[in-house]
């Protein structure tokens, strides 16, 4: 068993009395690698990420945070992990400040620098109360306080609901410089673009199963890709029907439209003999992936 990694998770199952909420699940998380935790409403993807915290309790299997059992009750397992929860609660009457340093007391070896710096970049104000704060700017101070000891494990539920446009964008590259200092993220996120960008691998869950472990280049290779082919003529559409890998072909004016799964240099080299004056070439996105995996339409 890779116990050392920075999360190892092997047949992790929960039961409430007779209902399943996630069964058999088994994945790890190497250090300096974000992995996409992706599924549907209601999938397990929370109930997961609470087990790994030890907010609830494993019906059976196991999981390790840098080798540490997370069913011990010494908290151990916790403290070199950043977490933020789906469901943000954060008490109403402290201020940012109170909190901040409350939170960073509790972990010890707060570098005060460093949570400055992340203050000023998510531009928040120390003297507010959380209480008067928007859901957007209370999401902020959430992200601030999981990253601001610069754990090595990051478990993150939904880290970009309620932030603007530019406030994500600042996350993302928060999170590809804590990826490039060795942290290991677990991000779960309906933002498909923003697992797109950020991760390496990612796991699938439907129905409190696991479809899936992959990295997003090999699961893109598996779909099919569209290749839309412009010359100055029309040209023999059985040449593109024999390639290797070619689901379909059609024919349009002087245009040929190809779908292709796996290489699609077969279908350039053909293309580029018949010399193609235009090449469009449309990949699947990591959405597709997930509707093909799942079945859901819905992503949001």
């Amino acid at each position: 068993m890779s116990a050392s990694l920075p999360i190892t998770i092997r047949a992790l199952t929960k039961h409430y009395n007779e209902k399943r909420a996630v069964e058999g699940i088994t994945f790890d998380v190497h250090p300096g690698e974000v992995m996409g935790f992706l599924g549907p409403n209601g999938s397990g993807k929370t109930t997961v990420m609470r087990m790994l915290m030890g907010l609830i309790k494993i019906s059976s299997g196991e999981a390790f945070i840098n080798g540490i059992d997370v069913r011990l009750r010494d908290g151990t397992s916790r403290s070199s992990v950043g977490y933020l929860p789906g469901t943000l609660r954060l008490p109403h009457r402290s201020t940012v400040h109170e909190l901040l340093h409350f939170c960073g007391s509790m972990r010890g070896n707060l570098d005060p620098v460093y949570l400055s710096q992340l203050i000023d970049r998510f531009n928040l104000d120390p003297s507010r109360k959380i209480g008067s704060l928007s859901k957007g700017t209370k999401q902020k101070v959430g992200v601030v306080q999981a990253f601001m000891h610069k754990p090595n494990v990051l478990i993150l539920d939904e880290p970009t609901s309620g932030l603007d446009p530019i406030v994500q964008r600042d996350f993302e590259e928060l999170l590809q410089e804590t990826r490039n200092r060795g942290a290991a993220v677990l991000l779960s996120s309906h933002v498909m673009h923003e697992v797109e960008t950020s991760a390496e691998r990612v796991a699938i869950l439907n129905k409190g199963s696991l479809l899936l472990v992959d990295s997003v280049h090999s699961l893109k290779d598996r779909m099919a890709h569209t290749l839309t082919f412009e010359f100055n003529s029309p040209v023999p559409i059985q040449d593109f029907q024999v390639i290797p890998g070619i689901q379909s072909v059609t024919s349009v004016n002087d245009s040929i439209v190809c779908t292709v799964v796996g290489a699609v240099a077969p279908a350039l080299a053909v293309a580029a003999k018949l010399n193609a004056q235009d090449i469009t070439a449309a990949a699947p996105s990591l959405e597709d992936i997930f509707i093909s995996e799942t079945g859901v339409q819905d992503v949001s």
